[in-house]
């Protein structure tokens, strides 16, 4: 059985594009890429005092189940070249589940739906690109809607895809 999964990736050290276009092509076959928005330049959050970021939402099919979904991520992360760090600091890559198909998942290791998305326009700008019409299945409104509720400023459009 598939599984619908939205993914957010992150990088603000070293050439951020070929960072994030690494990840991407670094996907093993159990996860499909289907569609990538736009990039876009963000300022840092949480700990400012670093690089600007650019981030992207992207669209996969995957037969893992979360966990395992999550453990490959984590694999990818380290193969392009992220070197743990210290909560919101700067990173080579990052790469977080946002949503799994519609699971509510609350485990030590994983959360699903990303608990703070709903907070962060870096991760709703992009992810409205490829699906503005998603419903979050713990708040009960879409992409767009949640979108509408923050603040979009700052926020720089990089490439169409």
């Amino acid at each position: 059985m598939n599984h619908i999964v939205y993914l957010a990736l992150g990088t603000n050290l070293g050439d951020r594009l070929a960072n994030l276009h690494a990840a991407i092509n670094s996907f093993p076959s159990p996860i499909v890429h289907r569609q990538s928005s736009r990039v876009y330049e963000t300022a840092p959050w949480g700990y400012t005092d670093q690089p600007a970021f650019l981030n992207m939402a992207v669209k996969c099919e995957t037969d893992l189940d979360a966990a395992s979904l999550l453990k490959r991520l984590k694999q990818i992360e380290v193969r392009v070249g992220r070197v743990e760090s210290f909560r919101w600091g700067p990173r080579l890559i990052d790469i977080d589940i946002l949503f799994y198909d519609d699971l509510i998942m609350d485990t030590p290791q994983l959360v699903i739906p990303h608990p703070r998305l709903h907070e962060r326009a870096f991760v709703l700008v992009p992810l409205a690109d490829i699906a503005p019409d998603f419903l979050h299945p713990v708040l009960g409104k879409t992409i767009r809607e949640l979108l509408q509720a923050v603040d979009r400023s700052g926020i720089q459009r990089v490439s169409d895809k």
